[in-house]
């Protein structure tokens, strides 16, 4: 019987105790498969899985060229997977963990996307230029 008293408040106290880690590894930003970004992808296909591009303008032939720019993150699963690693610490160190594990959450938050895609007069991509990835 106090095995489980002591198992219930362990949960319990693991719930209060863990917080800005847990949180912020699960609002980390999402992870954006961009192996559809080919020569020939078609421009209505690129903004369905990227959005709206941060600018358009017209190169010197006239041809649409769309800069896209966002924060790559992670899956589903290796969220969940820091999630719980920092529920767990925080329970077992009774919320000590969050001295490291806070920090660690806010300096891994993704890195920073830039891609330029110039489009031919058919709206399909004919030049893909990555400009940023870290």
């Amino acid at each position: 019987m106090r095995k489980m008293i002591f198992s219930i408040f362990l949960i319990f106290f693991g719930f209060s105790v863990s917080g800005c880690s847990v949180f912020m590894a699960a609002h980390q930003p999402d992870y954006k498969d961009l192996s559809f970004l080919k020569v020939g992808v078609d421009r209505d296909n690129v903004l369905i899985n990227l959005g709206v591009p941060a600018v358009t303008e017209k190169d010197k032939n006239g041809n649409e060229v769309d800069y896209f720019k966002f924060r790559q993150g992670y899956g589903m699963g290796n969220k969940t997977v820091r999630m719980v690693g920092h529920g767990v610490a925080d329970v077992f160190s009774f919320g000590l963990w969050e001295v490291v594990g806070t920090p660690s959450e806010a300096i891994c938050n993704g890195h920073d996307v830039a891609v330029k895609i110039t489009f031919d007069s058919t709206n399909h991509a004919k030049d893909i230029t990555y400009l940023k990835t870290k």
